[in-house]
């Protein structure tokens, strides 16, 4: 009862002018279970999970490098793991158990998230018994084979590693892989997509499961919107300029390199180079709300109101939420008329 009641305060919490389905939502929170291990000193090793198939649980592979015999749990009831399936390197890992009688979540696609789409996070951060919610929206999304890695504001902490991160319909978008450290953190979701090639890997029944995931590897090899996002954080904004140099020269028509270089030369107040920038990756994403913020605060700055007006009615069909905080930034009232 006391769980029920917990999870009914948890979904009722959910704000009403967005578009949240709280009954799917609360079936997504039933779709999640802990992952449990002991370590080589005695110790716990905790992560999340979920269930997307029967006796199917989807989770990070890094969860398992300290534990010989990992089970799943939920609530008191504890569940064997049988074997795996493993892709290290992209840290999925399959698990199949015995006589888990949850019922599997609905799957999604990252492909079809776009900037400023509500999204929840449900895991059992901190070790935590019963599973906590993170509400957030969508900052970035990086296309990466067959999915997009998507950045989002809904926190995760340490145990949440294999949680379920869900849109407004409580569909499965992604699962919450990693972050940057600091107070000031970037929170990243590896894509759903990445199960279908997941499903093909040779079956496991050895544990610990070791092996590098490429999140994990020198800075220099990290994809480049890992690269750029530390100097962003810190202001290192001439180090940001230099990565996101090289990240147009690799992909010239990435649309969140040529923002970034925008970021790094505005802080360095070189405005009319800062606003090509930002011009080019509207024109190869019409859809990128960060570049079109940063026109608009540049456009007042020159009192320029009709291109102020513009970026306000843009952004008012994209995200509503975002062009209130425009608005805000600029000093308009109402809708910038």
């Amino acid at each position: 009862m006391r769980h029920l009641l917990i999870l009914l305060l948890t979904f009722s919490a959910l704000p009403t002018a967005h578009a949240y389905d709280k009954v799917k939502l609360l079936q997504s929170f039933f779709g999640t279970v802990m992952i449990r291990g002991y370590k080589p000193d005695g110790g716990m090793a905790y992560g999340s999970g979920v269930v997307v198939a029967e006796n199917k649980v989807l989770t990070n592979c890094h969860i398992f490098r300290q534990t010989k015999q990992p089970w799943v749990s939920q609530g008191e009831d504890s569940y064997t793991v049988n074997s795996v399936q493993a892709d290290r390197w992209h840290d999925l890992c399959l698990m199949t158990t015995t006589g888990l009688p949850v019922k599997p979540v609905e799957l999604g696609r990252s492909a079809d998230m776009k900037k400023g789409q509500q999204v929840v996070a449900i895991g059992h951060s901190s070790g935590v018994p019963n599973a906590l919610t993170s509400l957030g929206s969508v900052k970035s999304l990086f296309k990466q084979q067959e999915g997009f890695i998507v950045r989002s504001t809904a926190r995760f902490a340490l145990g949440a590693s294999g949680s379920g991160l869900y849109d407004g319909d409580g569909r499965l978008i992604g699962i919450n892989t990693f972050k940057t450290t600091g107070r000031v953190a970037y929170f990243y979701a590896v894509p759903v997509e990445w199960l279908d090639s997941l499903q093909k890997q040779p079956v496991e029944t050895v544990f610990p499961i070791v092996g590098q995931a490429f999140w994990e590897d020198d800075e220099a090899n990290k994809p480049f919107f890992m690269q750029v996002a530390v100097p962003e954080i810190n202001g290192d904004w001439a180090k940001l300029e230099q990565v996101a140099r090289a990240w147009i020269k690799a992909e010239p028509a990435n649309s969140d390199a040529w923002y970034e270089l925008g970021n790094a030369l505005e802080n360095m107040s070189k405005l009319d180079e800062a606003e090509t920038a930002y011009r080019k990756s509207i024109a190869l994403e019409p859809l990128n709300t960060d570049s079109l913020f940063r026109i608009g605060v540049i456009a007042s700055n020159k009192g320029d109101k009709n291109e102020v007006k513009a970026v306000n009615v843009a952004l008012l069909k994209i995200d509503e939420d975002l062009a209130a905080e425009f608005s805000k930034t600029v000093g308009c009232k109402g809708s910038c008329e």
